[in-house]
């Protein structure tokens, strides 16, 4: 069960009709409803049984060992940029990052993965509030260079406003990342105590600040990082449960 696709901002109300109705017909037609995440295990109970649902969340690899060179095609050096990794949709609070950061001089920059086409007007906006330390290289899917933005960066930042588990968000606790995320109930169940969070531009600009200056506070939330992954996003985690799913249903 996806993570109530039919909020996002994105979509028309045809769209989300269509979603809406979709995911209607699944909680009730279903046998087992996987949610990955709680929030998405409650709101499932208010479509079909809870007992029809198990929450199995997605998973990620760790991170070790990761070498620098990769940084060098984008002229960045280790702890000394932010990593922004995510569709540039209004929901994922990509302008309000890249305002934030680029209010003032920081002496660090922000790498921003992504697609970014000017005759999108969201994309326009985007680019038209990018500072001259926020680097834009694009859509980058090689696993070398994306482990190193990852494993190096300062922190990892997250702006997703809505949906259960995120792929991405699991990653970089893999990795290691202190985490800025966006303050909702699925990005605190994931990152716990490896996450700084915020409600506003100004508060985005506070927390990367704090990031910046404390390097025990990046070593703390690092740290925090690890032991959340280890805890519940592990593949042999996630595989377990799938496999007991499916053994409870093959019976």
């Amino acid at each position: 069960m996806d993570g109530l696709e039919w909020k996002r901002a994105k979509y028309t109300i045809g769209p989300r009709v269509f979603l809406w109705v979709n995911e209607r017909l699944a909680a009730l037609s279903g046998h087992a409803l996987i949610a990955d995440h709680p929030s998405i295990a409650d709101h499932l109970a208010t479509r079909a049984p809870r007992t029809k649902t198990v929450v199995i969340p997605y998973g990620g690899d760790p991170l070790v060992d990761v070498p620098t060179a990769p940084l060098a095609r984008f002229g960045i050096e280790p702890n000394r940029f932010f990593t922004l990794i995510a569709r540039p949709e209004p929901e994922n609070s990509v302008l309000e990052i890249v305002r934030a950061f680029s209010r003032k001089k920081r002496g660090v920059k922000l790498v921003l993965l992504g697609k970014y086409d000017r005759a999108n007007p969201y994309h326009a906006t985007v680019l038209e509030a990018a500072g001259p330390e926020v680097i834009m290289p694009g859509a980058i899917y090689e696993r070398l260079t994306v482990d190193a933005l990852r494993a190096h960066s300062a922190a990892y930042l997250h702006g997703h406003q809505v949906g259960g588990t995120n792929p991405s968000l699991v990653e970089a606790l893999g990795a290691g990342n202190a985490i800025i995320a966006h303050d909702n109930r699925f990005n605190r169940w994931v990152a716990a105590d490896a996450g700084l969070y915020f409600a506003s531009e100004d508060q985005i600009s506070d927390l990367m600040d704090q990031i910046i200056a404390s390097e025990p506070l990046r070593a703390e939330l690092r740290t925090a990082a690890v032991a959340r992954w280890r805890e519940e996003f592990t593949w042999d985690m996630v595989l377990s449960k799938y496999e007991a799913l499916i053994e409870k249903w093959s019976d």
